[in-house]
């Protein structure tokens, strides 16, 4: 850690400074003042806010471990220490933070205070120059040149002179001071009596002063003492005229107040004294503004706007609400990166690098940006795509925003949209409002400090809709409309603002929550769940070596073997993207560091057989329930919002009045589908060998399993349809069938969606055989051949055609 002293203040933490002056007289100069020589390297102690003079004692009040062992140890050991002041407030100072000109000096004594704290008495001795910085740790230290002021003076009587007025003016002064703050200037004048030597003295003035450390700093860095003293009675006399206008002031004032005037008489002495020392804060702050507004280049919308808030805020006083909303409302537009642009990296090879080396596959969304930075490159301007990147969770939607804005070197910058219902987060509120603020979007705007950032908006499905605070997914429409945002309105900001090129990413892990009209807006890619070849891909080359170097190893210190991650994805992890996976890979990886903790010898394979030890039992075994074919029971394929499901629709008969009985928390559009198949049956029974008297006399019971969660859509239908087949004219059903589509009452199977997922389940689920509507071979035709192995498709369009598919021979 960095060695820091924060300097105690005499007015909050120390009794009056002259207590530990001690007796000096002209024969201690030799010994407070001079130093033979020093060490090469000695501890350096960067000081706060006060400087110390040669010959002075200084308290200084440590809290930090590193400040307490330097000092500390210089006590102990007697050791001489640099001490010179931060030129800049910062906790870890460099050599350009630090003042050259320093002292020598001395740990007097180091008295331990509550908490851990202390205070260090510290004295100065001979004048310095800090040369360089050796090293911080534990504390710093540095290498110093002594500067030798003890040479005579060339007017030893006109200094003495000056001398003498400076020990008469600075009592007078803390004469002064005492009427208003309580200082006993008998103290203060008995301290100056106790030091007999003119240097010391000069010094101990300056160090006390009442003026800015910067201020402090220039006495010690101007060389001799005459020209020192000149420069201390020229502070003293400026802190004498500061007293003798302010009780010019009080004077005034005093003859305007009386007991119902109290308040007004406080506000007018504020205003006099502003006024003597050179104008109010509320004009400097308007003068500021007017400064940065000068090299400001914006529009001439916004310039007119800004000088209108100036002259407000000049006639509006600054204790009342409205100046506070109006100084917000130009610092805003100061801040703005109004027409100010990144410069875009339109190497599409680069971007394509970026891309592949943060993600892997999402072949779709590269190609799409690569189109868009060739075109950029070749037109030189164009509005900015709206994507909308759709797909399960854990699927890199969100970090695939941070690798776009790498790849063409833009700003990077997110909003969180989910739960979102109050539409001032999007417009702002009218700034006429205590507390308004302008809307995330200008937010963010103003966070990335240029126009054309990457702006993801996470989870736009889950935008609230219409409510008492108005229509956050309608104020989107302006916001991702290339034809109307160019001219984004905000209500706060109440100008309007270009977003088009702004690069929009929007988020979601379904289509259905999205307003048509704002869907109809965006330019959306399906980034579907990932199969196991892709999920072994990215946890080799992503998650794992993220997760050692997280964990405190090197990126190739444990080994993860394709059969392993495979045990892993298929007994622990179900689900479409790798969130999961990778909080199983950072369990396995902690199990490791606690045994290297330990002092164990650990093995750098991770092996099969410790999985069970680790991470448990299997969570999830085969979704597939036996190997035996069975009658009426028939295995579908589902898609949720997070990836593909296996489904299992089981039927039976029973003796009855041929009524349909449906089970397993269906919805309604499920139900539906069933009825169609049941009603499809009983009119083409004879086509499927399926005797209608037996259909007449008997109920058959449709059920799904897991009832508690429930289930909708109109994808079962041709499976429901195989199962009720199955069930009446009991033929068995092969188990390693899986089957998918809509079905209509003359029969047709129409295609469904989710198809890559619903591979997906059918892959983990150990399925050879997939029953789908011949419009879907498009699907099929877009996924890698290389992951399609072992799946046999076949492509339907009646549902008779599944019959002979399904049915054991």
């Amino acid at each position: 850690m960095d060695l820091e002293l924060d300097e105690l203040s005499a007015d909050d933490n120390m009794a009056p400074r002259a207590e530990i002056i001690p007796l000096v007289s002209k024969d201690d100069e030799s010994f407070l003042l001079f130093e033979d020589s020093v060490p090469d390297e000695m501890p350096l102690l960067p000081i706060r806010s006060n400087v110390l003079f040669p010959g002075v004692v200084m308290p200084i009040s440590v809290g930090r471990k590193s400040s307490l062992v330097l000092v500390r140890q210089a006590e102990r050991k007697g050791l001489r220490i640099i001490a010179c002041t931060q030129r800049n407030d910062v906790d870890n100072p460099t050599i350009e933070d630090i003042y050259n000109i320093g002292v020598i000096a001395r740990v007097l004594r180091v008295i331990e205070m509550p908490r851990g704290e202390c205070m260090a008495v510290v004295q100065g001795t001979m004048k310095c120059s800090l040369e360089t910085i050796t090293r911080t740790e534990p504390y710093y230290m540095g290498r110093a040149t002594l500067l030798n002021e003890n040479i005579k003076e060339e007017h030893p009587r006109a200094f003495h002179s000056q001398v003498s007025a400076i020990r008469k003016r600075y009592a007078e002064l803390q004469q002064k001071k005492s009427n208003g703050r309580g200082l006993a200037a008998k103290d203060v004048i008995s301290s100056l009596s106790n030091i007999g030597s003119d240097r010391i003295l000069v010094n101990y003035v300056a160090s006390h002063l009442d003026v800015s450390s910067n201020d402090k700093q220039m006495l010690l860095d101007c060389f001799g003492y005459e020209r020192r003293a000149e420069m201390v009675l020229e502070f003293i006399d400026n802190e004498q005229e500061y007293f003798r206008l302010r009780e010019d002031i009080q004077d005034k004032t005093r003859q305007e107040m009386d007991r119902q005037q109290r308040e007004y008489f406080l506000n007018q002495q504020m205003r006099v004294i502003q006024d003597e020392l050179g104008g109010s804060p509320a004009d400097q702050e308007i003068q500021h503004l007017q400064e940065r507004a000068a090299k400001k280049k914006w529009p001439k919308a916004a310039d007119d706007a800004f000088m209108h808030s100036i002259e407000k805020l000049r006639r509006t006083p600054p204790q009342t609400p409205d100046y506070t909303v109006e100084i917000n409302y130009a610092e805003l537009l100061l801040d703005l990166p109004w027409e100010k642009y990144s410069k875009d990296d339109l190497r599409t090879s680069h971007a394509m690098k970026v891309l592949d080396k943060d993600h892997y596959g999402m072949e779709k969304v590269k190609e799409r940006i690569v189109e868009y930075i060739a075109v950029l490159s070749l037109k030189g301007d164009m509005k900015s795509p709206i994507l909308c990147l759709v797909g399960p969770p854990g699927t890199g939607k969100t970090s695939l925003g941070k690798s776009i804005a790498a790849a063409m070197k833009r700003k990077y910058v997110r909003v969180a949209l989910g739960g979102l219902h109050d539409e001032a987060e999007i417009r702002g509120h009218r700034k006429t409002y205590v507390g308004a603020m302008p809307g995330r979007i200008i937010q963010s705007i103003k966070k990335a400090g240029v126009s054309n950032p990457v702006f993801v908006l996470d989870e736009i499905d889950k935008v609230q809709g219409m409510s008492h605070n108005g229509d956050p997914t309608s104020a989107l429409l302006e916001v991702l409309d290339p034809e109307q945002n160019n001219a984004f309105h905000d209500n706060y900001l109440d100008l309007d603002y270009d977003l088009s090129k702004v690069l929009f990413v929007a988020t979601a892990n379904s289509l259905s929550t999205i307003q048509p009209a704002l869907l109809d807006r965006m330019e959306v890619i399906d980034l579907s769940g990932y199969i196991l070849e892709e999920k072994l891909e990215i946890a080799q080359r992503h998650l794992i070596p993220r997760q050692l170097v997280e964990h405190g190893f090197d990126r190739h210190s444990l080994k993860f073997s394709n059969e392993l991650l495979t045990t892993i994805i298929n007994d622990y992890t179900r689900e479409s993207g790798v969130r999961q996976l990778e909080k199983t890979i950072a369990k396995i990886i902690r199990r490791r560091a606690v045994q290297l903790a330990d002092g164990q010898k650990i093995n750098k394979t991770i092996q099969a057989s410790e999985l069970k030890e680790i991470l448990g039992l299997p969570i999830h075994n085969s979704e597939r329930r036996g190997n035996e074919p069975k009658v009426g029971v028939v295995t579908g394929l589902a898609w949720t919002q997070v990836g593909g499901e296996i489904l299992f629709i089981e039927s039976s008969i029973s003796k009855g009045k041929g009524t349909l009985t449906m089970t397993g928390n269906l919805g309604d559009v499920m139900k539906e589908s069933a009825t169609l198949a049941f009603e499809y049956l009983k009119s083409n029974a004879d086509h499927f060998g399926v005797d209608m008297e037996k259909v007449e006399n008997s109920n058959i019971h449709i059920h799904v399993p897991e009832g508690a969660t429930p289930k909708d859509g109109p994808s079962a239908g041709i499976t429901m349809f195989v199962a009720m087949v199955s069930a009446f004219t009991q033929k068995r059903v092969i188990p390693t069938v899986a089957m998918t589509g809509e079905i209509t009452l003359r029969g047709q199977v129409t295609p469904v969606g989710g198809i890559k997922e619903k591979i997906l389940a059918a892959k983990r689920a150990g399925i050879t055989d997939l029953i789908l509507c011949e419009d879907n071979r498009r699907d099929i035709e877009d996924i890698p051949q290389e992951y399609l192995a072992g799946l046999t498709f076949h492509y339907i369009r009646e549902m008779k055609e599944a019959l002979p598919i399904a049915f054991e021979k």
